[in-house]
């Protein structure tokens, strides 16, 4: 992802008094957040590499960011820390696209626990199980060792999607930040344990068995 910053002169050269380019806050996940700054280094000359740290505007949340000086006043933003989630690349469609919008939609928890249960959702649907509930479907898979014990009870503590069946739904219909950002977490981790740690072991044992050629 690509941020800037502006550079302006005082004591030297060094980043803007705004974060530029930024989608979405990677704490409160607004859209076009407006991060000011609240520290930097200073650069005396170009090529340099520094500091500068940003707060949220919406959320307080800060970040930190690394940039160069460049000589046409840019200043390209080298990493952001912490950055904006992605759903990985491994994670396979429309997995991938649902998790992501529960990424994106943390600011909004109903959204946010609809869109990582829609995630859940299809991953369990590409290891065809598709019959049932949502968790009765989790507790199939953890029948099938797709799932372990402790990812099985994790899910049954958290709220997947709008309509989880549970008596205090009636007296409380929304979803908490809190519940939401666990929800999230859940999808995130599964989307992990299924398939991206698949996908990297698989590419490890490929890059071993290479390896072993080339050294044959």
């Amino acid at each position: 992802m690509a941020y800037s910053t502006v550079v302006h002169f005082k004591e030297g050269m060094g980043p803007g008094d705004k974060l530029l380019e930024v989608g979405r806050c990677p704490h409160c996940a607004i859209a076009s957040p407006n991060f000011y700054k609240i520290w930097s280094d200073v650069w005396l000359a170009g090529g340099q590499e520094g500091w500068a740290t940003y707060r949220c505007n919406s959320c307080s949340g800060v970040v930190s960011a690394t940039m160069t000086l460049q000589n046409n006043g840019q200043m390209p933003v080298l990493e952001l820390f912490p950055d904006a989630k992605r759903a990985h690349d491994d994670i396979p469609q429309p997995a991938r696209s649902f998790l992501q919008q529960a990424f994106e939609t943390l600011h909004a928890p109903d959204a946010a626990a609809v869109m990582a249960g829609s995630a859940v959702d299809a991953m369990l649907k590409f290891h065809k199980l598709v019959d049932g509930s949502l968790y009765a479907r989790i507790d199939e898979a953890l029948k099938q060792h797709l799932l372990t014990e402790g990812m099985a009870k994790w899910a049954h503590s958290v709220r997947l999607g709008s309509n989880r069946p549970r008596h205090a739904d009636a007296e409380k219909p929304h979803v908490s930040p809190d519940e939401a950002k666990q929800s999230v977490e859940f999808a995130e981790a599964l989307g992990n344990f299924l398939f991206v740690l698949t996908a990297k072991i698989d590419r490890g044992i490929k890059a071993a068995e290479q390896a072993e050629q080339h050294a044959t």
